[in-house]
């Protein structure tokens, strides 16, 4: 996909989770945009390691910087008390109106994710996300066994907590297989 193909991708993806109530801010879009690639299929490039929070991508980092830089993206902070949040620039229209296919072609699967994600705050986008990284990186293992890897990988993550991230990820496969 090519970098202002995605850059429409992107937007759209922020503009849904908007949409849903997402602070939208740099990690509701990292673990948003790990579902849409990891488990929608969704062709963004974007490489993902297990790191702080859940899966993150450093090159996804770079990009939303250069779509600030561009104007394709703004950054501000609506509420002192949090981190700042993602909008659409003053570029916004000038990518959407160039890619409407590639919009439309993704645009179920970017209702979807957003739908599922856009509430979540923090803490369970790193418990959901976290648990479809472990369901990638090892799919053999059963549920139990999962939700254990995710202990092993965020010990600050309960055992309760884990399991319910698995099944909730595990649903969100079956219903995204129907996509």
């Amino acid at each position: 996909m090519k970098r202002l193909q995605r850059a429409a991708v992107i937007l759209s993806l922020i503009e849904k989770l908007r949409s849903e109530d997402s602070w939208c801010g740099e990690t509701n879009i990292q673990k948003a945009t790990y579902f849409l690639t990891d488990m929608m299929d969704v062709p963004l490039d974007f490489d993902f390691i297990l790191y702080k929070h859940g899966p993150y991508s450093f090159d996804l980092k770079e990009e939303l910087t250069a779509l600030r830089a561009d104007s394709v993206l703004e950054l501000k902070s609506p509420d002192p008390r949090y981190g700042p949040s993602f909008f659409p620039g003053k570029m916004r229209d000038y990518v959407m109106e160039r890619f409407p296919k590639t919009i439309d072609r993704y645009r179920h699967k970017i209702d979807f994710v957003a739908s599922r994600l856009g509430e979540k705050g923090v803490p369970d986008l790193e418990r959901v996300a976290t648990a479809l990284y472990v369901q990638r990186e090892r799919p053999t293992l059963n549920p139990e066994q999962r939700a254990s890897r995710i202990v092993f990988h965020k010990p600050h993550i309960d055992m309760e907590d884990s399991r319910a991230a698995v099944e909730e990820v595990e649903s969100m496969i079956l219903e995204a297989n129907n996509i």
